[in-house]
């Protein structure tokens, strides 16, 4: 049986310390500097979606922001790190309610009761969208960006509808509530440079609190809406009728200016016809009235017959016209033309009478 010696005395240096196998140390060594490679390379590269931004902090402190989207270098940590912010998304914020399992609404009165002007109370429920503007105001202005908003928001509802009364923010004034909240709370926003952009507000619901007072309310609001459906409907009616009531005044007076114009013409024509039958009239004023008399008694006898003569002579003389014209021509109107005065007789002719009136015994 083989016996060793125990005691440090009698062990060897090489004994007393573990002997570990050649090239451990260098394959412990090539290890370590794989896994740095790695950690240096995992946080050199960062990847940025289509709605986010990236901040770029450069030992802590702010250096530029990255908006492009894809695959981007930076130096490894702790040297430089990137802060990714979805900055391109609208986001939205519930004020006087919370949405629990995406459907039901939970209010929150502490939020939503407000005190009107006329010193009501009035609920309200509204929603914030909003986006970040300014990446780099965004992350070191505000503490709690989300908390920050929703205090400035409900601030600026309780201005508004502090200064207006509750019939009002109940019935039409909910468009006009909306603009001036909106105005505030960008007011807000730029005032403490948030980075925050307000991209709309609106209100769900503005009304009094449930009770009977909701529900008197309620139907002064049916009323409302009832009366501005008549209003409507009689602004339709006029609308319809209008139009053709003006058409029809339109088309008299277009008939109107017809007439009116024809007249002119027709009296100007009659003036020219006039001033054309006195021209003729100075030339020849016998002919002339001979000639208007003629015509004027073509119109105003056109079926009866004229029968003109010189009606000189002491003795009547019978002259059977109306057989001589015959039964054809009993119905149109006949002139005979004067005869010719007898010429007066000569001064041989009124001798030779008065040779003979003194031959006779």
């Amino acid at each position: 049986m083989e016996v060793f010696p125990g005691g440090r005395e009698n062990q060897s240096p090489q004994n007393g310390v573990p002997q570990l196998p050649k090239g451990s140390i260098q394959k412990i060594i090539a290890g370590i500097i794989v896994v740095v490679a790695l950690a240096i390379g995992w946080s050199s590269f960062y990847t940025i979606q289509e709605q986010e931004q990236a901040a770029i902090l450069t030992f802590g402190k702010y250096s530029h922001t990255e908006e492009k989207s894809g695959l981007h270098f930076k130096l490894p940590y702790p040297i430089q790190q990137a802060v990714i912010v979805p900055a391109n998304l609208t986001q939205q914020l519930q004020i006087g309610y919370r949405q629990a399992d995406g459907q039901q609404n939970i209010g929150i009165e502490e939020e939503a009761l407000m005190i009107t002007g006329d010193e009501n109370l009035v609920s309200a429920d509204a929603v914030v969208e909003w986006k970040v503007s300014d990446l780099q105001k965004f992350l070191y202005n505000i503490e709690n960006p989300e908390q920050f908003l929703r205090n400035s928001a409900v601030s600026a509802i309780r201005s508004v509808i502090g200064s207006t009364n509750l019939d009002f923010a109940i019935t039409e004034g909910k468009t006009v509530i909306q603009g001036e909240v909106k105005k505030q709370l960008e007011e807000l926003q730029q005032h403490y440079n948030t980075g925050i952009h307000i991209v709309d507000l609106k209100f769900q619901d503005i009304e009094p609190p449930e009770g009977t007072v909701q529900q008197a309310f309620r139907e002064v609001t049916n009323a409302r809406e009832e009366k501005n459906t008549k209003v409507n409907q009689a602004q339709k009616y006029v609308n319809d009728r209008l139009p053709k009531a003006r058409g029809e005044a339109q088309a008299l007076i277009e008939q109107a200016e017809a007439e009116k114009h024809s007249r002119i013409v027709n009296a100007q024509g009659d003036v020219a016809k006039f001033n054309a039958v006195y021209n003729e009239y100075v030339k020849n004023p016998d002919i002339t009235s001979d000639r208007l008399i003629l015509e004027t008694l073509e119109k105003i006898l056109p079926n009866a017959k004229v029968i003109i003569t010189d009606g000189g002579g002491d003795t009547v003389k019978y002259l059977p016209l109306n057989e001589l014209l015959g039964p054809s021509r009993s119905n149109q109107s006949q002139a005979v033309v004067p005869p010719a005065a007898p010429q007066a007789p000569s001064s041989q002719g009124q001798s030779s009478e008065d040779e003979k009136g003194g031959n006779t015994p």
